[in-house]
């Protein structure tokens, strides 16, 4: 299992299987009780597919998890409420870029909660179509054409 080390947090690729602890604690935290996401929206068969990404603070422990689906959507992207404006989030979205480059990807789609489009725009991505609910939350489909981007 490869990983990156940033000075926040070390954030590596991580295996639903043997990890799956680690990434249902942060999307609990974050989408259940800090969103009040229904679990049962939360919680797909998609996981077991995924390309998932981990954020760990220091001492190990998981601070930050994004999933890239094989078809090219990020999604379930999350950072524990007192790591956010840190850099973890930016952490994972390059190493979810860093995957889909390496996978050949020519375009990547994600469906953003409508206050974080700012967040992903700074890595290029564009709003398109109309603002759609989602779990009770404001989202927007947003896209970025990697084949046009520098690796």
């Amino acid at each position: 299992m490869s990983q990156v080390n940033t000075n926040i947090c070390t954030v590596q690729v991580a295996s639903w299987r043997d990890e799956g602890w680690a990434l249902r604690i942060i999307r609990e935290k974050v989408f259940i009780r800090e969103q009040h996401v229904p679990a049962e929206l939360e919680w797909d068969a998609l996981d077991s597919s995924c390309i998932h990404i981990l954020a760990l603070d220091s001492a190990g422990n998981p601070v930050g998890t994004a999933r890239l689906l094989p078809e090219g959507v990020i999604g379930r992207m999350a950072v524990l409420k007192n790591w956010r404006r840190k850099g973890v989030g930016s952490a994972l979205m390059l190493r979810l870029l860093e995957e889909a480059r390496k996978r050949h990807m020519q375009q990547i789609a994600l469906n953003a909660q409508v206050y974080a489009r700012g967040f992903y725009a700074r890595f290029g991505f564009q709003t398109v179509g109309d603002e759609f609910i989602d779990a009770g939350i404001p989202h927007s489909k947003m896209i970025l054409r990697l084949d046009d981007r520098i690796a």
